[in-house]
């Protein structure tokens, strides 16, 4: 491996502090799969990637009888789906918000 590919991939490893369009895929996808187990209508589930000012935002969209399922008992299950989505975005170097959409 040459030192211009060393380079690139070391760049493209390292986060984007200012946000500059990393995109949370693995992020994305485990919200969606999370919300999709919780729901009675999986096919309702939508995960919207918006950008925000410092970092990108989710939201989920489900249908509006499914919300209880998604937000939980004190908003117990909202706060424990943030933290898993967060910990996935930290792996593609990203910060990103979780926002539950009605």
């Amino acid at each position: 491996m040459s030192e211009e590919d060393l380079a690139s991939e070391d760049s493209a490893n390292q986060q984007d502090p200012a946000g500059s369009g990393a995109r949370p895929v693995q992020a994305t996808a485990v919200l969606e799969h999370i919300a999709r187990s919780l729901v009675e209508t999986p096919d309702s589930v939508r995960v919207e990637v918006v950008d925000g000012p410092s970092h990108p935002r989710l939201n989920l969209y489900v249908a509006q009888g499914d919300m209880g399922r998604i937000i939980g008992k004190r908003g117990r299950m909202a706060s424990a789906i943030r933290i898993v989505t967060r910990a996935a975005a930290a792996r593609d170097g990203v910060e990103i918000d979780v926002e539950f959409v009605d």
